[in-house]
């Protein structure tokens, strides 16, 4: 690499990281700006999604797709929201607002001709608004938009990123983002909305896997094809009754008199003691396995599992019921078939 293109390439990661610093900055001065106004906001949506009605989401041009991904944020969070545009609301779909709906309108200005047209009409009909908009601007009037929203909630970016140089929406339409993020999960916070009930909506992908209950990713079931030693086995029976399990794991559980779980004893754990002395297999198990395993209990999710092979690098992982007892065990290869993890992680 030349001086000049190394100078090139140091200039443009210095313009990169202005831009960047330029949208954080206007998302911070927005969060030390955040008031009463927000709490209507979210009551508003609250109120919607109780009365069993929709927040319908309008913007045009890039406003328009920041809409629709508010509309399916506040979907995957339990509240019910579809993307309407403005100019075909005047074509037709204003059938889609009914009484108990709520509208979401961006336009950044606060004037977008077809937009403020739509929200005139929704205030005649009584539905209430939430405008994400630019806000006040020193020495003029407060927008149309404004004017027409129940709450309006301000953007208040002035300039877009990139040194002034460019009219892009960036920051802008960002900041319209993130404020409309924020307010939706204050609404499913406020509405209890749980990581089940977000599963439920979310059943495909890694998404929906990560919150699956872990029990769904069980091979080795107790009783079936997980071999378990009583403490008082020796290391031979214990070994020779595992053997008559077809596919078994690559590790033995162990439990007490109680039938509770006390330890494991994995495949590489008997390879060490066969290398140092064989005669060891005579002994009791519980001389020879590590005592008290990580576990997890039935009724978590497939994340917590993924959560303690990241940082117990744990590559068996039982699974007790309430009482401790063993219901079943969790291999890492699960997991990694699955591409929750890598085997490197």
């Amino acid at each position: 690499m030349t001086a000049e293109s190394t100078k090139t390439s140091t200039e443009q990661q210095a313009f990169i990281a202005r831009c960047l610093q330029h949208e954080a900055d206007a998302i911070a001065r927005i969060a030390q700006a955040v008031g009463d106004e927000y709490d209507r906001a979210v009551e508003l949506i609250v109120q919607c999604a109780n009365a069993g009605g929709t927040v319908l989401v309008s913007g045009l041009g890039k406003s328009g797709h920041i809409g629709a991904k508010i509309s399916a944020t506040l979907a995957s969070l339990g509240i019910t929201s579809h993307a309407v545009h403005p100019t075909e609301a005047a074509h037709g779909d204003l059938g889609r607002f009914r009484k108990h709906d709520l509208a979401i309108c961006l336009s950044h200005s606060g004037e977008t001709e077809e937009l403020v047209s739509l929200a005139a009409i929704l205030r005649q009909d009584g539905i209430p608004i939430i405008a994400i908009t630019r806000g006040l601007v020193e020495g003029k009037p407060e927008s149309s938009l404004q004017r027409l929203a129940t709450v309006t909630l301000e953007v208040g970016v002035v300039d877009e990123a990139g040194d002034g140089s460019f009219l892009a929406p960036t920051t802008s339409t960002t900041a319209a983002l993130a404020i409309a993020d924020a307010i939706a999960l204050a609404a499913a916070r406020a509405r209890s909305f749980t990581a089940e009930d977000f599963h439920r909506r979310h059943p495909g992908g890694q998404l929906g896997s990560m919150l699956r209950p872990v029990t769904e990713l069980l091979r080795f079931h107790a009783g079936k094809n997980l071999p378990i030693a009583s403490e008082s086995d020796t290391l031979s029976e214990a070994l020779k009754e595992a053997s008559k399990v077809v596919r078994r794991p690559g590790a033995l559980l162990v439990t007490n008199d109680a039938g509770v779980l006390t330890g494991i004893f994995t495949d590489s754990d008997l390879r060490r003691l066969v290398l140092r002395d064989p005669s060891e297999l005579s002994k009791p198990i519980h001389e020879a396995m590590s005592r008290g395993p990580r576990s997890l209990p039935d009724s978590a999710l497939v994340r917590d599992a993924v959560a303690m092979f990241r940082e117990h690098r744990t590559d068996e992982i039982p699974v007790v019921d309430s009482r401790g007892k063993p219901i079943g065990l969790l291999d890492v290869q699960d997991l990694i078939t699955m591409k929750l993890v890598e085997g490197n992680d």
